[in-house]
């Protein structure tokens, strides 16, 4: 066990913590996120491109009530008939209408036997920057429009209506919160004018039909969270295979050397030793002896 304890140090432990949330936050928050956005598009792309191949209905049959919305049917077209209530005009400031800036023009519709429903107008552009230019009015009397059915938007938070310019002005197109600006009950849904339509303005084109990038961003973050933890394992493997090499390194370094030595005879050492004669047969002894050795 203790060549597994620095898994347990301060800085690995961190390391553990950091790389779980990071998972959690792919699984649970970051996949979902991006998925959930891929959903609502393919939703709002189907409905769009059913709508361009049904007739329009009475706006009746989707919005009875003052309260109500109808969330599965956005982007039908609907009709309606009855008259505006221009005195009761808003403008959508901040909106952008193919790539260039714009207000939005929104007035309640006040719909014969239905509830009084929102009407988007269309778009104006401003002049000079940012200033509101001339609005035409609405009509006064009665008329049948044709208009697509929309959802409400979300209410962006320390965002507030506003009144500038002489006109007052929203962020986003909330009928609830429209109607508290306005003293005017409304539909839980909006209507969005198609072209050449009584007291319509610039028709707001149809968004472009295309899921975008969200599907695979969603895939990629549940392979970011399924990778993360991978690594950490990759990681410890590889530590523990370098402090391995390491010890079998220091082990070799401290055992004692063996070393083994032979001298062959004739070395150099012999040679400086004075060389032993041979021993002196009798006949050379007796020659020395009396002087006669050749």
């Amino acid at each position: 066990m203790r060549r597994w304890a620095f898994l347990f140090r301060p800085q690995w432990l961190a390391l553990y913590v950091v790389v779980a949330a990071f998972a959690w936050l792919c699984f649970t928050v970051l996949a979902p996120w991006q998925l959930g956005k891929n959903t609502t598009t393919s939703r709002e792309n189907a409905q769009i491109a059913a709508s361009l191949n049904t007739d329009p209905v009475p706006v009746t049959s989707f919005l009875p009530q003052q309260d109500s919305s109808a969330h599965e049917h956005q982007w039908q077209r609907v009709t309606a008939s009855g008259h505006y209530l221009p005195e009761a005009q808003v403008l959508a400031r901040l909106r952008s209408v193919d790539g260039a800036p714009a207000y939005e023009v929104l007035v309640p519709f006040v719909v014969d036997g239905g509830p009084t429903v929102l009407v988007n107008r269309g778009y104006v552009k401003p002049e000079q920057g940012t200033a509101v230019p001339p609005i035409a009015d609405a009509p006064t009397g009665r008329v049948d429009i044709t208009a697509r059915l929309r959802d409400p938007e979300g209410v962006v938070p320390g965002k507030d209506p506003l009144f500038a310019e002489g006109a007052r002005q929203v962020y986003t197109i909330n009928p609830g919160q429209i109607s508290e600006l306005t003293g005017v009950p409304l539909a839980g849904s909006y209507l969005q004018l198609v072209e050449n339509q009584p007291g319509g303005l610039g028709a707001i084109p149809l968004p472009i039909l295309d899921s975008g990038p969200f599907l695979s961003y969603g895939i990629q973050w549940i392979a970011f969270g399924i990778i993360a933890p991978i690594g950490v394992g990759y990681f410890v493997m590889s530590e523990v295979r370098i402090r391995r090499q390491e010890k079998a390194a220091a082990a070799a370094r401290e055992a004692p050397a063996a070393t083994t030595t032979s001298e062959p005879a004739g070395t150099a050492e012999d040679a400086g030793k004075p060389t032993e004669a041979p021993p002196l047969t009798t006949e050379q002894k007796l020659a020395d002896r009396y002087g006669k050795r050749r």
